[in-house]
This record gives C-alpha cells, structure tokens and sequence, in this order.
C-alpha cells in the first residue's frame, strides 16, 4: 500500500516538474500517449493538444465551421466582419494529420514553448458563391452612404449647342467588386483571418487625369467634328450634314478613335437614297412627238448604302469638312436629268425610234416592235445598252427536239432588255404603222438594215435606251 502510493506520488511530482519546466521555457521530450497530439499542437490555427487523429479532425473542421470569420479591414480602420456561418463555410482536412502524429512520436514527443509545434495542412475549402457575393454587396465598403465613386476625367456627352469639354476625375473611396471579390475569396482559400483591402489594392484608382494629353486630344478632335460639315452633292441639288447633328451621332472613344453610331449614320444615307435614288422609279419623260410620260426602271442612279455608310463615317473620323458625292450602286449620264442629253428613244406607239447627241436628234427610223397578237409586246421604260455585236444569230425558245422555235441572222445586234434589243430585220419590205399589231417581232426592235448599220455607228454599250407608248 505505502509502495503504491509512494509511485503515484512520483509520477504526480514528475508531471509538476513538466509543468514547471514547460512554464520555464524548457523543452522536455513526454512519455504520454503517442496516440493524442502533443499539449500546444496547432494545426491550421486550431490547438488540438492531447486529441486523437479523429478528435483534431473534428475539432478543426468544427471550429472553422462554428467560429470562423474574416475580418474585411477598410481606410481609417474601419473594419467589417463575415462570418463562415453567413456564407456556408466548411474546411474539410483532407491529409497529413497521422504524420504530424508519428513525426511527434519519433522526435520524441517534444513540447514545450521553444519547440513549434504548429503545422499547415492541406485542405479542402467550400463556401456559398451566392452568399458571399451578397455579402460583398451589402459591405458598407461597396454600398455605404459614405461611398464616393472613384472617376478618371472623361470628355463630357455632347448637348445641343454646347462644345466638349474635359470633366475633371474624381478621388473617391470606392472599391472594385471583381477584385474585392478575387482578395475575399483567397483569403477564404488559405483561411485566415483578415484582409486589408488598401493593401490588396482594391480601392479603385485615378488613371487619366484632365491634364492627360490624350484626353485634350480627344475632346479636340471631338469639336472639330462639331464644326464641321459634309456637303452631299447631287447634281444642281445638294444636303449639308452640320457637326452639331454628326456630334448627336458619336457613341464614345475607343483607344483615342471617335465611336459613330452605325444605325444613325445608316438612317442619314438611307434618307439620301429615299430622296435621290432613281432606279425603279416614275421619272418624267418628254417625248419627241411633246407629250409628258412617266416612265420607270432598272437605269438610273442608286446609292451603295453599305459602302456610303462606312466612308460616311471615315469621314467624320477626320473631323474635316468637305463636299462629296456618295458611292453608286448604279450612275446615269446626268445627275440633273438621268438620260441627259444623249440617247435612244423608241415610241413605239408611233413605230419609230430616235437618237439625240447632246440634246439634238442625230438619227431617226421606222421600227417594227413586238406583236400584240402573240403577247409579245416590247416593255417600256428606262433602259441601258449591254453591249453591241455584229453577225450574231438570234434564236429563240429550244424545243423538246433540239430545234429553236426561231432562228434569225442579224449583221447588228444591239441589246438593252435582257434578249430583247435593236437590230436589222432584212426579211422585211415596210416598217412602221401597224404591222406590229399582228406581224410584229418577238419583242425586238426591227430596224431597216442601212438605218440599223448607222444606229450601231453611233451608240455605245451604257448609252440610256428609253421606250414608251
């Protein structure tokens, strides 16, 4: 009895001498349970002295998912705090725990305050995305009262009547949510526990001041377009487009070039077309024999609209004034009068054709048009020469047996409607009056051979071909 007690009081007096060492500062090597992690032993911040494996698992896990919180430090000190348990936070200890364990064991299992016994294991990190951007969007930092936005100088938006000029920046305390956003969420990676958010560099930050010479550059260019005018010419007719409707166009700068808006410029060259496009159009006509016809079609002039759009805006770009005729899709002789003064004109209601050079008739001849009949009426309107040829063989529709449903020699073939076109018809004696009624051709216009020699001498492939009744 007096045995055992005698060696229960040794071991009590060697656990008072550990104490008494450790509080000294002495490093002594324990015979404890090699099972539990030596007294002091911290891992990812947590103290787990004395515990098992399965018991500093859970400790720490518990403690980050209970306790843990970043504190967000701002300017002035001024701090905010999210907790894990907002946010969902969780830290999973995914290895390294049994040999922290056995490296104590076999150093000795030294404790004490000289030795370092805290450890930094891998780990597995979760949190709610959501929840924390919602926090972030609820800091005081990003949403206060007290948030002043930060805002580099900037050319001001245009104003009717008034010139651009520089807006100075601003210094504010605002802070840039991506990169709040990027420190948060490291710091919650490598869970610890504060961020400063002036040191991370998240406060947004002046980058162009209104000494910038870029920027005075720019608001330079901008009223240099506000000045000035493009004059769009049509002839005897033209539209001035001023600086001040250009300047209600521009969008912004883009790395120093002036930003158009596309469909502003498209509506302005759009309305030129509708005003000045002729194609497809009625267009007065007056005939040689005095009457006054509407006549339309496929000669005339139209507007490129894709093309005009984009110099139009290369123009303003420049910032310089100037007169210019917009990009055609299709040109006329004459902006003024399509036809101007030098064509062929087929009456066939009266069965002869004319040709004027510079405004004075040059040429003239009976014709035979297409038979009524047969409903093959020659079409009038506006037309273009394609081309000329001689010696050409005229057929028409091929047949299921290979033959053409007419084939006609001609010395002079000039096209203006597709197949349809002038040409000698030496197979006939009279020309004019009615024949084309019921003996007329398939659409063509016969000529008398001699006059239809002098014809081609004197047109041109784009010469305006106008035919009416």
């Amino acid at each position: 009895m007096n045995t055992k007690r005698n060696h229960a009081g040794t071991i009590g007096r060697i656990m008072l001498l550990a104490a008494l060492f450790m509080l000294a500062g002495v490093t002594i090597a324990l015979a404890d349970d090699a099972s539990k992690f030596v007294p002091g032993t911290k891992i990812n911040g947590v103290l787990v002295g004395g515990m098992t494996i399965e018991e500093a698992k859970v400790q720490i896990e518990g403690f980050y998912g209970r306790e843990y919180n970043l504190t967000v430090k701002g300017k002035g000190n001024k701090t905010e705090v999210i907790k894990g348990t907002d946010i969902g936070y969780q830290v999973l200890v995914t290895d390294g725990l049994k040999k922290v364990l056995e490296d104590q064991n076999a150093s000795g299992r030294v404790a004490g305050p000289a030795e370092d016994n805290s450890h930094a294991l891998k780990s597995t990190v979760s949190f709610d995305e959501q929840k924390l951007k919602e926090k972030l969007n609820g800091l005081s930092f990003v949403s206060g009262q007290s948030v002043v936005a930060t805002v580099n100088a900037r050319v001001s938006d245009w104003k009717q009547g008034e010139p651009f000029t520089i807006i100075p920046e601003v210094q504010g305390n605002s802070v840039n949510a991506g990169k709040l956003e990027a420190v948060v969420k490291s710091a919650l990676n490598q869970e610890l526990k504060e961020v400063d958010l002036e040191e991370s560099g998240c406060y947004d930050s002046i980058t162009v001041t209104k000494e910038d010479e870029g920027l005075k550059a720019q608001c330079d260019a901008l009223n240099r377009v506000r000045e000035m005018e493009i004059t769009y010419a049509f002839g005897s007719k033209s539209e001035v487009l001023k600086g001040e409707e250009i300047s209600s166009w521009i969008t912004g700068l883009t790395d120093g070039v002036i930003q158009v808006s596309t469909e502003k410029a498209a509506a302005y060259v759009k309305s030129l077309a509708d005003k000045y496009d002729t194609v497809g159009r009625g267009r007065n006509f007056h005939t040689t024999s005095g009457r006054d016809l509407t006549l339309s079609g496929a000669y005339g002039w139209q507007i490129n609209q894709p093309a005009e759009i984009g110099e139009l805006i290369a123009v303003i770009r420049t910032g310089q004034s100037q007169t210019r005729e917009p990009n055609y899709v299709k040109r006329a002789a004459d902006r003024n009068v399509d036809w101007g003064g030098t064509y062929v004109e087929a009456d066939m209601a009266a069965q002869h054709v004319y040709m004027y050079k510079d405004g004075v008739l040059v040429w003239e001849a009976p014709c035979v048009t297409g038979n009524v009949s047969k409903n093959h009426t020659t079409p009038e309107g506006i037309y273009t020469l394609a081309y000329k040829q001689t010696d050409r063989i005229l057929r028409g529709a091929k047949q299921a047996d290979g033959t053409y449903e007419y084939e006609s020699h001609v010395d002079y073939w000039m096209p203006f409607n597709g197949g349809i076109g002038f040409h000698d018809a030496n197979w006939r004696s009279r020309f004019g009056g009615t024949i084309y009624k019921n003996n007329g051709s398939h659409g063509c216009v016969n000529l008398p051979p001699k006059k239809a020699r002098d014809l081609y001498s004197l047109v041109y492939a784009g010469i305006p071909v106008i035919c009416h009744y």
